[in-house]
């Protein structure tokens, strides 16, 4: 099962967990299959969160184009298109390009099963 655990960290803090992890990989002690996404400003994290029904509804409804998700969820899709592109930038999602009748169709995927939230008290 592929997972996303998504936190928010400083840059240091990111770095020197990627540091653990590229030893471990090297070792051969590799935990599971899961990728991760830090935040290290609070904004884009609460970004994240508010819009994680696009998620959801992207892994229940498997939309072929932007513009359908967007009827699905009755949103706007410039504002859906903008929300689509974070999520792609941070790697949340993966944009699969195809022509359709001559037109350029954009269908996002998000290859997860799971999210999970890692976020610790200072």
């Amino acid at each position: 099962m592929k997972k996303l655990i998504v936190s928010i960290k400083s840059s240091s803090e990111s770095l020197s967990d990627f540091k653990k992890s590229l030893k471990d990989a090297r070792k051969g002690k590799l935990k599971g299959e899961h990728y991760e996404l830090s935040f290290d400003n609070k904004k884009d994290f609460n970004r994240f969160v508010k819009n994680l029904g696009i998620l959801a509804a992207i892994l229940n409804h498997r939309p072929k184009s932007i513009y359908e998700l967007a009827k699905l969820l009755s949103m706007d899709v410039s504002n859906l298109s903008k929300l689509i592109d974070f999520f792609e930038t941070v790697g949340a999602i993966k944009i699969k390009s195809k022509t359709v009748s001559g037109r350029e169709v954009k269908m996002p995927i998000v290859e997860y099963e799971q999210i999970e939230f890692d976020l610790k008290v200072a």
